[in-house]
């Protein structure tokens, strides 16, 4: 099912959304639409909303002429289709149509939108998330991105021994770990903060919003000699799909090395490798 899904990534795709979608900027509601389509351009794995004109309160112009636009194509996994990841800004264009700006009184949101030249999403505008300063699903505000209705989050305990290391360096070793298996990302082991080496951590600068489970804030590593930068994260005020997690310490397992049960697991190949 996983390869049907990814061998569709090609295409223009879209699904009918239930639920009231709203979009906020300047604290006024430039979109209320109980029509909203989820629609993933060519490529692009994380979704974006487009809306009926008609659930527009604002004016549809030309978007002037796009600054220059860096896609970031990643492999999601071994031997899979490339992918366009969230890193890739709206204007990158995978699919014919028109990009708009909307306006507002005096106020122009310019080049947040897009108008797809598909027959089945005639009169939809497709809007940039990032242009808005709030989304709201019913009356819940939604976070990074529109949030894919077929992506799925299970976390599971497990007594299972996990270890984590570099360079023969434990930095994890635990039988009470949390497994959280996301689609079409790999598996995530989450620590109890006291089994991991907690003095080799240093926060980290970075931070990142997922959708689903919330804000993260990374840990990088102190190795011999090295400082192995956001080789960690942790999830201490989750959105609901995180609860389960909250306050542990993950590893990218695209640069450390597992044993689960003392077998080696190897590195998954995702846009982190």
């Amino acid at each position: 099912m996983s390869a049907l899904v990814m061998g569709a990534l090609p295409e223009l795709r879209f699904e009918p959304s239930p639920k009231r979608v709203r979009a906020v900027a300047g604290g006024e509601t430039w979109a209320d639409t109980n029509a909203a389509m989820v629609v993933w351009e060519p490529g692009r794995i994380v979704p974006g909303y487009a809306v009926p004109e008609s659930d527009l309160d604002a004016a549809l112009l030309p978007a002037g002429p796009a600054p220059a636009a860096t896609a970031h194509p990643v492999r999601v996994d071994a031997g899979g289709p490339t992918a366009l990841d969230p890193r890739s800004p709206f204007s990158v264009r995978t699919t014919p149509g028109e990009s708009l700006s909307l306006r507002r009184g005096s106020r122009v949101l310019d080049g947040a939108g897009f108008r797809p030249d598909d027959p089945d999403l005639a009169g939809y505008v497709v809007l940039d998330f990032g242009a808005f300063d709030q989304w709201f699903e019913e009356d819940d505000q939604v976070f990074g991105h529109t949030r894919d209705p077929f992506k799925r989050i299970d976390v599971r305990s497990t007594s299972r021994r996990v270890t984590v290391a570099v360079d023969g360096v434990v930095l994890a070793d635990s039988t009470r770990a949390r497994l959280l298996f996301e689609t079409h990302l790999p598996t995530r082991t989450y620590f109890p903060r006291e089994d991991v080496r907690q003095d080799a951590l240093v926060p980290s600068d970075t931070t990142s919003t997922c959708a689903y489970k919330g804000p993260a804030r990374y840990w990088s590593a102190h190795v011999d000699d090295q400082l192995l930068r956001n080789l960690a994260w942790s999830i201490e005020q989750p959105l609901s799909d995180g609860v389960e997690v909250t306050d542990r310490i993950a590893f990218f397992d695209e640069r450390v090395d597992v044993t689960v049960d003392g077998k080696p697991r190897p590195r998954p190949v995702s846009p982190w490798s």
